[in-house]
């Protein structure tokens, strides 16, 4: 019955524990994606997107008018006037010192979820 308990207790510890490692890494996302936003291109995606002629990317995605696919689709290939970001995102410290993947693709697509998770906290 002891040994029981001590198992029970130690999974339980366990599951929190994964859960508050879970929910860091959600804010230090969020917060990678902040930097990134404040600082792509050396004057930050802000320095077009919140220009009212510009698309208002929180406005789009808090309407369900841009979801995580379109909006990695655009950093990857650009669109319009926006140029592909996908590669100066890359090169940002915030990004190399995350470590987010040592595959790279994977590591692309994190560091598209982080911006989109971002933008999407700014609602």
């Amino acid at each position: 019955m002891r040994k029981l308990l001590v198992a029970t207790t130690g999974l339980a510890i366990a599951a929190l524990s994964g859960q508050a490692l879970a929910a860091g890494s959600a804010t230090h996302h969020i917060e990678v994606g902040k930097k990134v936003y404040e600082r792509a291109f050396g004057r930050g995606c802000g320095a077009c997107h919140d220009i009212s002629s510009n698309p208002q990317l929180v406005k789009l995605i808090d309407a369900g008018k841009l979801s995580r696919e379109k909006f990695g689709k655009v950093i990857k290939e650009g669109q319009g006037s926006m140029p592909k970001a996908i590669d100066q995102i890359m090169e940002l410290a915030p990004v190399k010192t995350a470590n987010f993947d040592s595959d790279p693709v994977k590591a692309q697509e994190i560091a598209i979820d982080a911006v989109y998770e971002y933008l999407k906290s700014l609602k």
